[in-house]
């Protein structure tokens, strides 16, 4: 079966279009301090907007019970923004159209939310947009830092293909997930495309933009396209950020604190470690603790309770099951991570 991806639309000028379009009356996503990209767009057809504050899915079915009459959703924001319209366009199954406002994430792009329970972030749902619209005007008018974090969600392929190679040479893949070659080779494939692309990326430009996003529009649809397979796309440095999350109830920038993981957890694997966070500085992400409001305090904790929290949530078995995250091993880290960043953006 050939890989199917999201319609993607690259322009200028996308959000105005929307009313002509979007099934009526029609219900927006987005986030409060999002609302002014597109508040004098709408018409009497609007039936309504939620103004994400969460993702605990008890919420979410709160939103969906309270649901004017819509005839499609639309989501414009970020990941969150993305997936709760995700979520209500899945429950109410109603028409989907997808606004990313930053290439933080590869949510647009992927059918499933990541909704809370209890704070352990669960995949669930299924929703297919009948378009994703990437404005280069509203991407380039973001905050910079959100638009340049969006590397971590290719980056991670580098973890990942470690954490999948080690599982498989252990003898501990999942049955469902025996390693494959050929979906190592297609992620990597897309992984040199954006690492070639890194000064566009850094600066926003327009092939910067449709470089990244292209890599999101693969790496969100992956995780179907493998059979729900996400070995090759996501590993222990998404772990460590679910850790984080679960601990200290923090809200997060994607990309700082799965970029911090892709570094500890590269250190872990003795994986090339300071390639990437050479790479990581280069393009512009600050991922020491101070850079998102944590402590170093409740940095080590999250690296001392995260096989307790792999094993809690259930997840795949990667490095963090392998080998024990010493004291040491935290100080080290530390001490490498308390020098300052080698580029300055």
């Amino acid at each position: 079966m050939t890989a199917q991806f999201f319609n993607t639309i690259y322009g200028r000028g996308l959000i105005e279009e929307l009313p002509k379009i979007a099934h009526r009356p029609y219900y927006v996503v987005t986030m409060e301090d999002l609302w002014f990209l597109s508040e004098q767009v709408w018409d009497e057809h609007l039936a309504g907007v939620h103004f994400v504050e969460g993702l605990e899915y008890e919420d979410l079915e709160r939103i969906v019970e309270g649901l004017p009459i819509c005839n499609s959703v639309i989501g414009i924001g970020g990941g969150r923004a993305l997936d709760v319209a995700k979520f209500i366009a899945w429950r109410k199954r109603l028409p989907l159209f997808q606004v990313p406002t930053a290439m933080t994430v590869n949510a647009a792009f992927g059918h499933r939310s990541a909704v809370r329970f209890g704070g352990v972030v669960r995949y669930i749902g299924w929703a297919v947009p009948e378009a994703v619209y990437v404005d280069y005007g509203v991407i380039q008018s973001a905050p910079p830092l959100l638009n340049r974090s969006g590397v971590c969600d290719v980056f991670c392929y580098h973890t990942a293909h470690y954490d999948w190679r080690l599982a498989h040479e252990r003898g501990m893949c999942e049955p469902q997930w025996p390693y494959d070659q050929h979906l190592v080779d297609e992620a990597a494939e897309v992984l040199q495309r954006v690492m070639g692309k890194l000064e566009e990326i850094r600066d926003v430009t327009d092939e910067g933009i449709r470089t990244l996003m292209e890599g999101h529009r693969w790496g969100g649809a992956a995780f179907h396209n493998a059979g729900w397979n996400p070995r090759h796309i996501e590993g222990a440095e998404h772990f460590l950020f679910y850790n984080l999350e679960y601990r200290t109830g923090k809200p997060f920038i994607h990309g700082q604190p799965v970029s911090l993981g892709i570094y500890i957890i590269s250190a872990l694997q003795n994986n090339r470690a300071e390639e990437m966070l050479d790479t990581i500085e280069y393009v512009g992400v600050p991922i020491r603790p101070e850079d998102m409001g944590l402590t170093w305090d409740e940095v080590a904790e999250a690296l001392r309770t995260l096989r307790e929290y792999v094993e809690l949530a259930g997840l795949w078995y990667t490095v963090v099951n392998d080998r024990p995250i010493t004291e040491e091993f935290i100080e080290r880290v530390h001490e490498r991570l308390s020098q300052p960043p080698r580029y300055e953006v």
